[in-house]
């Protein structure tokens, strides 16, 4: 009886790991596609708004903020939502009236969650992939 409750609490135990794991990259893959609706969104409001549109990166608490001129359009937080971690390569990017990315470089964004991964490129051009 012992060794077959021992050989249970095994299987359990590694049930429980992968559980975790698939948990883990449904939550970085859904920060992700979050993230490219930000994107989406942002550059759809600067060419509808003939106006520029910034989105600015806050590694630190995770968030997203969409801003036009000095007012806050929206804000997500992937850290609260989903419980992930950002990296990026800059700290914001912005849209012109045209949908055109600003900046000299590409931009890329890391979601991580324990040991899953996932990358979203913002190109100069706009476009998100």
């Amino acid at each position: 009886m012992i060794i077959v409750l021992v050989v249970a609490a095994l299987l359990m135990g590694l049930a429980a790991l992968r559980l975790s794991d698939a948990a883990d990259r449904s939550a970085v893959h859904a920060a992700a596609g979050e993230i490219v609706a930000v994107m989406t969104t942002a550059r759809s409001l600067a060419i509808y708004h003939r106006a520029p549109v910034a989105v600015a990166i806050d590694t630190l608490s995770g968030a997203l903020l969409v801003r036009q001129d000095t007012s806050l359009l929206f804000r997500r937080d992937l850290r609260s939502s989903y419980g992930v971690g950002l990296a990026a390569s800059r700290e914001s990017t912005a849209f012109d009236a045209r949908g055109l990315g600003v900046g000299a470089a590409n931009l890329s964004l890391v979601v991580r969650r324990r040991s899953a991964t996932d990358t979203v490129f913002l190109s100069r051009l706009g476009r998100v992939r």
